[in-house]
């Protein structure tokens, strides 16, 4: 687009026409050393270093375009595309920015535990950190099975919820070493055993619960 070639002849100093014609030859395959040496007059007498950083503006100005894009298509297909944040997008000057309005709709990566929570099983998942002793809880799974959710039976309605607590104590645990790494030597080994800790006491849960 015309914007782009505008803006590369302002952040590199040139004349509009001699960034169009630097991006017409690389369009159609030339080497930046054959621009340079063989090209002079068509370029303005655009040098090798002049010419390696047009390229370089140019590459990634296109991929940023390209990229705002996906991402309009992306949220416009969620039905969630406002005026303001389209007009957002289409004036963010980098990528990283682009990513930044992108991220609160980005569509989250289907683990095995986003499959489980599809399945209904987040409240079998409750119902065992609970660790009531009242509650029966293979009698708890066989109200999750469904053949329509692909449940077929306890055992998979349990090993369903065995992902959806792995994945929650997993992001707390990561949440939680983030928050500290950097501040103490001493918290950072204590939190390596604490994670050693609580995951063998999963583990035993998990069992007693007759997950695994």
């Amino acid at each position: 687009p015309s914007d782009i070639i505008a803006a590369i002849a302002e952040e590199l100093q040139i004349k509009k026409g001699q960034a169009e014609a630097a991006v017409k030859l690389i369009d159609e395959g030339n080497t930046i050393p054959f621009i340079a040496r063989y090209r002079k007059e068509a370029t303005g007498s655009l040098n090798d270093e002049v010419l390696r950083n047009l390229f370089d503006r140019l590459t990634y100005l296109r991929n940023l375009e390209d990229k705002k894009q996906t991402v309009l298509a992306s949220i416009e297909e969620q039905g969630k595309l406002t005026d303001e944040l389209k007009k957002a997008i289409l004036e963010a000057q980098t990528q990283v920015a682009v990513d930044d309005l992108y991220r609160p709709y980005r569509p989250k990566r289907r683990t095995r535990a986003t499959i489980a929570k599809e399945k209904g099983l987040e409240p079998l998942a409750q119902t065992i950190l609970a660790q009531e002793s009242s509650v029966d809880i293979m009698a708890e799974a066989a109200k999750y099975v469904d053949a329509e959710k692909d449940v077929a039976d306890e055992a998979a309605a349990l090993a369903g919820a065995k992902d959806i607590i792995a994945e929650n104590v997993s992001q707390s645990v990561l949440s939680f070493s983030y928050g500290i790494f950097y501040t103490n030597e001493f918290l950072l080994r204590f939190l390596c055993f604490g994670i050693l800790t609580l995951g063998q006491y999963l583990q035993s849960t998990l069992e007693n619960s007759r997950i695994i």
